[in-house]
């Protein structure tokens, strides 16, 4: 079977959940025999270029921007120029925010599809498609979801399209162009021959927030277990934290709880180690983490960069995985990651935590320093919960987070898909 996803790129400067997613949905099917290409739209996609092929980036960030502001009249030598690699590179380096205030009018774009930038972009992306002829397309998000429309239009293929914290950018709009964002959502949804997230928690969040949306498939993630196993464990009791190292995140909530805990000394040699990568716009942030920790600093690790090769060992080197978000997450592909190498988490009982987790660890709340403090003494100082929590990570791991369960179940759906547009 020949599948296309498209995707956004974060340009790979931190881990970005989405992303890694389609990463890894893709490279589930890749391993199960299906030819399978990345379309990155936006920014490049480095850590993936294996499955990338001869796919262009669409929509680049730099020229895409500039042909907004001039309403489509951008001359094509313009386009050319703004999106060579070193420019879509400092683009890549100075991305990563996480509020969508002023992006207004290019999220809309991508969302209705009827503007003059957005239908030269698309007419490129259609003329590579119909020449590649996928037999399935996989959008990554609804964010993306006009470009379903102007597919409908041009090729007969069976659509595809994820569904997974749309809110955390949109609810970032200005309230009017966010009602119009979900409306137009749900109005484009019929050019969709089928929805999928990844947990039912996210499932009830679509219903709610787009209450004509067609019912979602629930699709667990999965991961390639063999790269995250492993018999060995850090000598000292380590906490880590993996993902983007900001405010929404919650790292400054993990940081002061890690205080606590020296402080009360109830875990003798305690570490903490962070990795995930941040942005420019984080960097302050991040000066006032290190600051809090700075009483600490010998038994903090922070990997500034993120690094995909890298990516699996981090798990080798901590003890318990947690990441207090202070958003409701649709799913946490770190969970899945710790749990493939026997890694219990501690959670905010927020969002699909609970779902997720399943056992494999404790939820808290409120989710503040002072509650994740105490949920992991508990966890790190009894020995019997913690070997009970880490078989349960481990076990949720073979019958549930496995990259073959999910090639299993996208394969079913895209046949199912296949054979209906065949007989209509």
């Amino acid at each position: 079977m020949k599948i296309l996803f498209i995707t956004p790129g974060s340009g790979d400067g931190y881990y970005c959940g989405n992303c890694f997613r389609d990463n890894l949905q893709a490279q589930a099917l890749h391993h199960a025999g299906h030819d399978v290409t990345i379309m990155p739209l936006y920014l490049p996609l480095k850590h993936i270029g294996s499955l990338q092929g001869n796919s262009p980036i669409f929509f680049p960030a730099t020229s895409f921007y500039v042909d907004q502001k001039l309403k489509g009249r951008a001359p094509r030598w313009l386009g050319r120029l703004l999106s060579v690699r070193p420019l879509l590179a400092l683009a890549s380096s100075l991305s990563g925010t996480t509020s969508a205030g002023g992006m207004e009018d290019m999220t809309l774009s991508m969302i209705e599809g009827d503007d003059p930038a957005f239908l030269k972009g698309c007419a490129e992306l259609v003329e590579y498609v119909s020449q590649e002829k996928p037999d399935v397309i996989q959008l990554s998000s609804t964010l993306i979801i006009g470009i379903a429309r102007e597919l409908k239009k041009a090729v007969d293929i069976p659509i595809v399209c994820s569904i997974q914290d749309e809110e955390v950018w949109l609810d970032g709009l200005e309230k009017q162009y966010a009602n119009r964002a979900w409306n137009s959502i749900t109005e484009y949804s019929s050019y969709v021959d089928k929805f999928i997230t990844t947990s039912l928690y996210y499932a009830d969040i679509a219903a709610l927030r787009m209450p004509g949306l067609p019912q979602p498939e629930i699709i667990y993630p999965g991961i390639e277990t063999e790269r995250y196993s492993t018999d060995s464990w850090p000598k000292d009791p380590t906490i880590g934290f993996f993902y983007r190292m900001n405010s929404l995140d919650g790292l400054d909530i993990l940081a002061d709880a890690f205080v606590l805990l020296k402080k009360r000394g109830s875990v003798p040699g305690l570490k903490l180690r962070i990795g995930g990568g941040f942005m420019s716009p984080d960097k302050r942030f991040m000066r006032k983490v290190r600051h809090t920790l700075k009483p600490y600093s010998n038994d903090v690790t922070i990997e500034e960069q993120y690094n995909w090769q890298r990516h699996p060992g981090f798990y080798q080197d901590i003890t318990v995985l947690s990441n207090p978000l202070r958003f409701n997450e649709g799913v946490g592909l770190y969970l899945c990651e710790a749990f493939a190498a026997g890694r219990p988490a501690v959670e905010p009982a927020t969002g699909s935590f609970p779902e997720i987790m399943d056992g494999a660890g404790l939820v808290y709340s409120p989710n503040n320093p002072s509650s994740l403090a105490d949920a992991l003494e508990k966890l790190l100082t009894d020995r019997k919960l913690f070997d009970q929590t880490s078989g349960r990570a481990l076990e949720l791991s073979r019958t549930r987070y496995s990259s073959s369960i999910t090639a299993t179940s996208l394969t079913a759906l895209y046949t199912f898909l296949l054979n209906k547009n065949a007989n209509q």
